[in-house]
C-alpha cells in the first residue's frame, strides 16, 4: 500500500460516471460557481483599489496635503510661516492662498463657485494644477490683470472660453449713496483645467493672489499657507511637528483630517463588497457538499468493500476529501485566470460596454471619477484564492465523514 490510492479513487471520482451523470452535472456547476465567485472577487476588488488610487491621486493633486492658518482666517506674517515650515526636512513645497465663496455671472447665468487666490509662481510647488490646463496657463494670471481660471464643466455651465468677460461677486457688502451693493468685479476667463473630477471641474475658480486680496481687502494677508510634503502618509506626523515649531499661535490640519470620510468610505465599501461577494463562493461550496453527499450514496458499495479490503476509515475520508478539493482547486483556478484577465483589462471593456449599451455608468456630475480604474493587488488575489480553498476543502468534510460511517455488512446487505 505505498502508493496513494486514497488520491487516485478520489481523482477517479470525479471524472465523469456512467451510472449516474446528474452528479458529473453538479460537479461542474460548482466548478463554474467558484470560478465566477473568484473572478468576481478579484474584479470587483481590484476596481474598489483602482477608485481609491486615483481618487487620492486626484484629490490631492489638487488639495494640500497640510495647511498652516490663523484662528481668525487672516495671516499677516505668511512669509515667515512659510518659510519656517520649509526647515522640516518632510516639507516639499510651499505656497500661500486665499479662499472664499463667490458667485459668476454671465448674463442671466448664476452660478456658485468656491474662489481660490493663488501665487501661480509657488502654487507648482503644492498643486498639479498646471498640468490639467486645457486652454490658456497659470501665467495669465497676473496681478491687476483681474483674470481668472476656472474648471472646464464650470466653463460649459455658464457657456464661457478663454478671453470671455465674467462678473464674480463675493459675499461682501459695500455701502453707497444708493445702499448696500454686492461686492463684485468683472474679470476675463484666461484658462480652463480639466482635473476630471467634477468637485473640482464644477466649483473651483482660480486668480491671482494680489487680485483675491484686492477683492476681499485682504491687502498683505492671506488666509493660509498649503503645504506638499515628500511622504503624505507622514501628514499628520509631520502637521503635529510643524505646529510646535511656529512661533505664535496657528492652526495646522492634514490631509487625513480634511479628506478622511472619502478615503474611510472607500475602504468600508471595499470590506462589504468582500463580505457580500463571498457569499458566491460559499453558495458554489454548498454544491460541493450536495455533490460529495450523493457520490457518498452511490459509492457505499465501492466504500464497503474498500474497508472489507482493509481501508481504514481516515482512508475512506481521505478518498472523498481529495474529490472535493480538487473541484475547489479547479474552480479557484479558472476564477483566478478569468479574474486576472478581466481586472488587467477593465478600463479597455468598460467603454466597450458603454458604447454597445449607449448608457454611461458613472456620471461625473454624482461619482467624484467618470471613468472606471482598475488597479490588482497580489494580496488581494491571494487571500481570495485562499478564501475559496479553505471554503472548497471544509465543504468536504461532513460527506467525508459520513462515508468513512458506512458500515460494510449494511451496505453490501443487498448486493
Amino acid at each position: 500500500m505505498r502508493n496513494p490510492y486514497e488520491l487516485f479513487a478520489g481523482l477517479r471520482y470525479t471524472r465523469a460516471k456512467r451510472r449516474n451523470h446528474f452528479i458529473s452535472f453538479i460537479s461542474a456547476t460548482s466548478i463554474v460557481c467558484i470560478a465566477l465567485g473568484v473572478a468576481t472577487l478579484i474584479v470587483v476588488l481590484s476596481v474598489m483599489n483602482g477608485f481609491e488610487s486615483e481618487l487620492r491621486k486626484r484629490i490631492l493633486g489638487m488639495a494640500a496635503h497640510a495647511t498652516i492658518s490663523a484662528p481668525d482666517g487672516e495671516m499677516t506674517d505668511w512669509r515667515g510661516v512659510a518659510a519656517k515650515a520649509r526647515e522640516n526636512p518632510a516639507v516639499e513645497g510651499a505656497a500661500p492662498y486665499i479662499q472664499g465663496e463667490a458667485m459668476l455671472r454671465v448674463g442671466s447665468q448664476l452660478s456658485g463657485t468656491l474662489l481660490q487666490g493663488i501665487d501661480p509662481a509657488e502654487e507648482t510647488q503644492v498643486s498639479d494644477i498646471a498640468q490639467h490646463m486645457k486652454a490658456g496657463s497659470l501665467d495669465a494670471l497676473k496681478p491687476g490683470a483681474y483674470n481668472i481660471v476656472i474648471g472646464v464643466e464650470l466653463a460649459e455651465q455658464l457657456g464661457v472660453d478663454v478671453g470671455d468677460p465674467v462678473d464674480l461677486m463675493i459675499p461682501q457688502a459695500t455701502v453707497t449713496p444708493a445702499g448696500i451693493l454686492p461686492r463684485f468685479r468683472r474679470f476675463t476667463v484666461a484658462g480652463v483645467f480639466q482635473v476630471g473630477m467634477y468637485e473640482y471641474d464644477r466649483g473651483l475658480v482660480l486668480l491671482n493672489l494680489e487680485d483675491a486680496a484686492t477683492l476681499y481687502r485682504m491687502e498683505g494677508k492671506v488666509t493660509g499657507v498649503r503645504l506638499k510634503l515628500h511622504d503624505l502618509d507622514q501628514a499628520p506626523r509631520v502637521a503635529r511637528e510643524i505646529a510646535r515649531s511656529l512661533p505664535g499661535l496657528y492652526y495646522v490640519s492634514d490631509w487625513t483630517r480634511q479628506h478622511v470620510n472619502y478615503f474611510k468610505a472607500v475602504a468600508t465599501e471595499k470590506t462589504v463588497m468582500f463580505l457580500i461577494l463571498s457569499l458566491l463562493v460559499g453558495i458554489a461550496a454548498f454544491n460541493i457538499v450536495s455533490t460529495l453527499v450523493m457520490v457518498v450514496q452511490e459509492k457505499q458499495a465501492d466504500i464497503a468493500i474498500l474497508r472489507t479490503l482493509g481501508a481504514s476509515p481516515r482512508s475512506i475520508m481521505a478518498v472523498f476529501m481529495v474529490q472535493g478539493s480538487v473541484i475547489g482547486l479547479v474552480g479557484t483556478a479558472c476564477g483566478v485566470g478569468l479574474g486576472v484577465l478581466l481586472a488587467l483589462n477593465v478600463e479597455t471593456l468598460m467603454p466597450i460596454l458603454q458604447a454597445v449599451t449607449g448608457h454611461q455608468f458613472l456620471d461625473p456630475s454624482i461619482y467624484y471619477i467618470s471613468d472606471l480604474p482598475s488597479r490588482l493587488e497580489k494580496t488581494d488575489v491571494i487571500k481570495i484564492s485562499l478564501l475559496a480553498l479553505g471554503l472548497g476543502f471544509f465543504s468536504t468534510l461532513y460527506p467525508a465523514w459520513r462515508a468513512a460511517r458506512v458500515q460494510p455488512a449494511a451496505a453490501l446487505r443487498y448486493e
